[in-house]
């Protein structure tokens, strides 16, 4: 049984007096412990798909079941506690909180979720100093670099131990190096917690370093 599992899904924008069709009866079935990439023209609905897979946004008409959890049928309140427990998000614009530090941020799921403050104390340095950052983890966003505020966002998608890692366009605002450097990080951290991912990217090397490439094109996924 898929680990992810979509069918039939539909979403659409009103644009002006127009509707405007994003997705189209897909289809996606995503093994666990994959890591699958997503390619397609900017403003083609991968981020769209994306949220609609993490319980950001709901769908016109389909079902996204994660595991045995039924996703489209969960009301508003089950389906943020969901999210909080099951699924990590990276996005491109890191969406840190300026005000809070590294390790504040990092916690700040576990805050949510009311966990003990020991164990987040140290899964919140755990975490940072796997991803390079145990030297920084009082630094507030702005004292940190394009990359090392996407390494803090890759340590936030992850306190909460989720099965499930979405990450969208990662690296589109990273320099190459910088991005090479994220890349290598989040293939290693896709092994070592055991993760399902889903990355939604331009850049071609990360999804050639993923186990299976889909393009979305006219709202629907095609093997690449």
């Amino acid at each position: 049984m898929p680990f992810v599992t979509v069918r039939g899904l539909n979403k659409s924008y009103v644009v002006g007096s127009q509707r405007l069709h994003v997705l189209r009866d897909l289809d996606l079935e995503v093994a666990e412990g994959e890591m699958v990439a997503i390619v397609g023209a900017s403003g083609v609905g991968k981020s769209t798909l994306l949220h609609l897979l993490g319980g950001l946004d709901r769908s016109d008409s389909g079902t996204v079941r994660i595991a045995d959890a039924d996703l489209t049928a969960m009301a508003d309140a089950s389906l943020v506690a969901f999210r909080n427990r099951n699924v990590g998000f990276v996005f491109q614009f890191h969406h840190l909180l300026p005000e809070f530090d590294a390790a504040e941020n990092v916690a700040m799921p576990m805050r949510i979720a009311r966990m003990a403050r020991d164990v987040t104390r140290q899964r919140t340095a755990e975490l940072l100093g796997r991803v390079g950052l145990g030297e920084r983890m009082a630094h507030r966003p702005g004292m940190l670099s394009g990359g090392e505020q996407q390494r803090v966002a890759v340590a936030r998608a992850l306190v909460m131990r989720p099965a499930l890692l979405l990450a969208d366009e990662p690296t589109g605002d990273l320099d190459e190096t910088t991005a090479e450097s994220l890349h290598h990080l989040l293939r290693e951290m896709h092994a070592e917690h055991r993760l399902t991912s889903i990355i939604a990217t331009h850049n071609l090397r990360l999804a050639g370093a993923c186990d299976r490439v889909l393009r979305l094109e006219r709202g629907m996924l095609h093997p690449v």
